[in-house]
């Protein structure tokens, strides 16, 4: 890894689907003689490719891109032993944008909106390999390690996401199963704590990730 000093200035890759972010970010850090701009990549397929042709010790990425986003990306980099620091830059400070990014293997996660001295610090401590949160994420992971960690879904409630999963209302859901729409509500309502989402769609998402639903083969008249 190469840091600034006598081994030269931070080299740099910047990925943004916006050329106007793009543009400024490059601008900023190519004012900056301890920085070293190598290119910049419009979506996470391009920054892969380019991350393997250039070698840059940190990536600053953004992670709702169209193509592959990044988060694919950052897993793909550690799957091909990529050596390049990664910083998530991005508007996004939810639980859901957050947790897998850092579990994808990102070294940090700064918002767009943090100071031009707050980037420039980032950058650097993510060179050295350290781990660097804007406050908000830093707050957020301390209130997940420091809160219960949700249960499992219970079977009923896997019942219930299988047939949200297969297209049916929550009034469908009730009839199928012979319950009150108040209660799927209920059941969704925890399944949404327990997944840390917020709508249906998250909820299935998240839960075939998990593994807790398995796609169903289709239906052969």
């Amino acid at each position: 890894m190469r840091v600034s000093g006598p081994a030269g200035p931070i080299r740099l890759l910047i990925v943004d689907d916006h050329p106007v972010v793009r543009d400024g970010l490059s601008s900023m850090f190519a004012r900056d003689p301890e920085f070293e701009v190598l290119g910049e990549a419009a979506d996470g397929a391009e920054a892969v490719r380019l991350a393997q042709a250039l070698r840059p010790d940190v990536i600053l990425m953004d992670l709702r891109m169209p193509g592959m986003d990044g988060v694919s990306a950052i897993r793909q980099l550690a799957e091909r032993g990529s050596e390049a620091r990664v910083l998530v830059l991005t508007t996004y400070d939810t639980d859901s944008h957050v947790l897998p990014a850092i579990e994808a293997g990102a070294t940090g996660y700064l918002l767009k909106d943090a100071p031009r001295d707050e980037l420039s610090r980032g950058v650097r401590a993510a060179a050295r390999g350290e781990a660097v949160l804007a406050p908000s994420v830093a707050a957020l992971l301390m209130n997940r390690v420091r809160a219960p960690v949700p249960g499992p879904l219970s079977p009923r409630e896997v019942e219930v996401l299988q047939l949200v999963a297969s297209g049916a209302t929550n009034r469908e859901a009730a009839a199928r199963l012979f319950l009150t729409e108040a209660t799927i509500k209920s059941h969704m309502l925890n399944i949404y704590a327990k997944l840390g989402v917020n709508d249906r769609a998250a909820a299935v998402t998240e839960a075939f990730n998990r593994g807790l639903l398995v796609p169903r083969p289709p239906q052969h008249p």
